[in-house]
């Protein structure tokens, strides 16, 4: 390829940095420029909370190292891009000069949720998304800070939860959901991670919502307002109910946007040499069935990048996402799903079998159709392979024949009973029934 193509990617998170190092894989003479205000070099965005816990550094999130990047002649500028001019192929920053580009990708990711709650603006009130959304909670709750309030019961909820009792602060976790997450998961497993949070100290509040969130005479968050208008006394509120595409910038442009920038599966805009990827993408048509028109999951963004690369290489490689996959902890409790399995089914064309061990945190759920063919598995507690179940999704097995095999999905066999072991059977006892 030319020497002269200069490829400008907006954003270094995931979806960002992917594209950059398999572009550059790719092609060894392609002029590559990363562009971040956040943050001068990649970090693990999942990894903030344990910054906050003090079991890193924050240059310990960073996967690479700072030599990294001029080895591999990826371009770096740390400054926020105010405008972009699509016309002339430009982009200009808040500080350093303009930038002009052969092609561009856009990889803004997201930011917290607003729902024009009085207050939300207040000092003290927050969400976790961005490097500087952990400096400030560093600096709002180091001291002075007697109680609490997250609003919204996500996995951003969940992680901002712990980090605060991690460090002895009481929270209230507002919830305006029958369940927690019971947007996402069945109600089996939401009631699990629901008394698994109320075990660990926190004051779970479900059906309830924000109605407003107080100030003090200096300005700072003093209580909040529920939807049952009780009053929570608090110096602190983190908002984590979901995320919005980051494309404010974008929005009085040429380029087509609704929530976030529309593409095709090949990731291009409205304009020519313009792709948009990751959490602020959002498809004109859904990549899969069983997908999202925005897909806002850390593998997703990874695929996102990966996949546009050989298109800007000069093979349009459409998205083909595959089967489902997605991760998280809630506490201390491991979680995996893989394939589809959504909070409610019609039992007139789905089964269910559903294990949870006695402790009440581990559990294993399958959904299959009539005929038995598995749909997709949740588990909670313990690990399984990512390899086997895309193998028996994708194969389209009967669950009977994943439940007898199952062993060859544990994914540290190592930790099992050696019971377990020595008698080669599924983790599953026999007495273990489908729910219907």
């Amino acid at each position: 390829m030319s020497k002269t193509r200069h490829v400008v990617i907006i954003g270094n998170g995931i979806s960002g940095v992917t594209c950059a190092r398999q572009l550059r894989k790719l092609d060894d003479q392609i002029r590559i420029t990363l562009i971040s205000g956040e943050s001068k070099y990649f970090f693990s965005r999942t990894a903030l909370m344990y910054v906050y816990m003090g079991h890193m550094k924050f240059e310990h999130t960073q996967p690479y190292e700072p030599w990294f990047w001029n080895k591999n002649r990826i371009e770096l500028l740390h400054d926020w891009v105010k405008e972009v001019d699509f016309e002339n192929k430009k982009l200009m920053f808040q500080s350093t000069n303009e930038l002009s580009y052969d092609e561009l990708v856009i990889a803004t990711g997201s930011k917290p949720n607003k729902f024009g709650w009085p207050g939300q603006d207040l000092l003290g009130v927050q969400g976790l998304y961005s490097k500087q959304d952990l400096e400030s909670m560093e600096d709002l709750t180091k001291d002075g800070v007697e109680r609490a309030v997250i609003v919204g019961g996500g996995l951003i909820g969940i992680e901002m939860a712990e980090m605060l009792a991690y460090r002895k602060i009481p929270v209230t976790f507002l919830v305006r959901e029958g369940g927690f997450w019971n947007n996402v998961l069945p109600k089996e497993e939401s009631d699990l991670v629901g008394r698994h949070v109320k075990a660990h100290h926190i004051d779970l509040r479900l059906e309830t919502g924000l109605k407003e969130i107080v100030s003090d005479q200096h300005g700072r968050v003093k209580s909040v307002i529920t939807s049952s208008g009780e009053e929570i006394y608090c110096q602190f509120v983190g908002l984590t109910a979901g995320v919005t595409p980051n494309i404010d910038f974008l929005r009085e442009s040429k380029l087509e946007v609704n929530r976030g920038v529309k593409v095709d599966s090949l990731f291009q805009t409205n304009i020519p040499n313009v792709y948009a990827i990751g959490d602020c993408a959002e498809f004109h048509q859904a990549p899969a069935p069983d997908r999202k028109l925005v897909e806002q999951v850390w593998y997703t963004g990874r695929m996102h990048g990966e996949t546009l690369a050989y298109t800007l290489h000069g093979k349009p490689t459409p998205y083909q996402p595959g089967v489902w996959f997605n991760s998280a902890k809630f506490l201390d409790i491991e979680y995996q799903t893989y394939g589809t399995v959504p909070p409610q089914w019609s039992t007139e064309e789905f089964d269910s079998f559903y294990w949870e061990h006695s402790s009440g945190k581990v559990a294993f759920r399958m959904l299959m159709l009539k005929d038995g063919t598995i749909q997709g598995v949740n588990n909670f507690g313990f690990r399984l392979k990512h390899e086997f179940f895309d193998k028996v999704i994708k194969g389209r097995w009967k669950g009977e024949q994943v439940i007898a095999q199952l062993e060859k999905a544990n994914f540290d066999p190592e930790f099992l009973p050696l019971t377990s072991r020595k008698s080669k059977r599924p983790i599953m006892p026999n007495s273990a029934q489908p729910l219907k």
